[in-house]
């Protein structure tokens, strides 16, 4: 049996250092079942899967977070959306065949890593910018963005392959502690995690290996889960948005319109009888086909 998909937080009460481990097994399986990602291709992203998850319980928002990256390189295209909610959702699209040097960098070539934050209830957008100048993994590049954007100490440490993905992330939170030796002793016992017990072991084992001999506190496991935003309404505005006169050309040529979601699969196709329902509510007073 696998292990739920969730994510455990922790803390360490003397040390004033907070922990997360998230563990995905059925979610990862879905994102991956319409796609065949190259090994290389499949484990950047799994990584950035279990990094968007352990992001987004760092912060108290209503809304989404999302890592991407777009460019010219071999890696096109790499795009993860985490909700406050824990509902997720991935894609990465990419050149083949890969270059020999299937480093991040090289993949992904003068493209940055970006963050964009989206507060529903405001409309606020925030976007921060991960360079790719220190380091040589994604897990690396967002310890420096977290280091200079929120002057929090922050490890983390990424897994991912076929079957599985899963993070650890240590933070240094604000505020005096007891130990001024406990962020070297505690990210030390971190980095010896190994990837296969980040995606094999429970994370209550994880936590007991790393940390038996530290006060920690650990909290209720928080679930979850696949979410795509896909809908036939997004579709339709969409195609409004190309103009009544080249989606007519398209059903002439092709009888109707299909459209697939990248992220979950879904199909959406469109007939005459649909795309002239979409263009005449744009005009209230074009009488519409209605269906009965």
């Amino acid at each position: 049996m696998s292990k739920p998909d969730q994510l455990r937080r922790f803390l360490f009460d003397k040390a004033n250092i907070r922990g997360e481990i998230v563990q995905l097994n059925d979610v990862w399986q879905i994102m991956e079942a319409n796609h065949k990602y190259h090994p290389v291709i499949r484990e950047y992203l799994g990584e950035v899967v279990a990094a968007a998850v352990l992001l987004s319980a760092t912060i108290k928002f209503e809304g989404s977070l999302t890592i991407q990256a777009s460019g010219d390189g071999p890696l096109s295209l790499m795009v993860v959306e985490c909700r406050s909610n824990f509902g997720v959702r991935g894609v990465a699209k990419y050149k083949e065949p890969l270059p020999e040097q299937t480093d991040i960098k090289t993949l992904l070539d003068k493209s940055n890593l970006i963050i964009i934050i989206e507060q529903a209830l405001t409309n606020e957008r925030y976007q921060g910018i991960v360079a790719l100048l220190e380091g040589n993994s994604i897990a690396e590049f967002l310890e420096g963005y977290l280091q200079h954007s929120e002057q929090l100490e922050t490890r983390i440490f990424l897994a991912a392959d076929k079957q599985a993905v899963g993070g650890l992330l240590l933070q240094q939170l604000p505020g005096k502690t007891e130990d001024d030796d406990s962020w070297d002793r505690i990210t030390h016992l971190g980095s010896t995690i190994q990837k296969e017990e980040l995606l094999e072991l429970q994370a209550t084992e994880i936590i007991h290996r790393l940390y038996h001999e530290e006060d920690v506190r650990l909290f209720d496991p928080e679930p979850v889960h696949f979410q795509c935003s896909c809908s036939r309404e997004k579709v339709s505005n969409m195609l409004r948005s190309i103009g009544e006169g080249e989606a007519a050309g398209i059903i002439k040529e092709q009888d109707n319109i299909s459209v697939d979601c990248e992220f979950c699969g879904t199909t959406y196709d469109f007939d005459e009888i649909d795309i002239a329902e979409i263009y005449a509510s744009n005009n209230p007073t074009t009488a519409s086909t209605t269906r009965h």
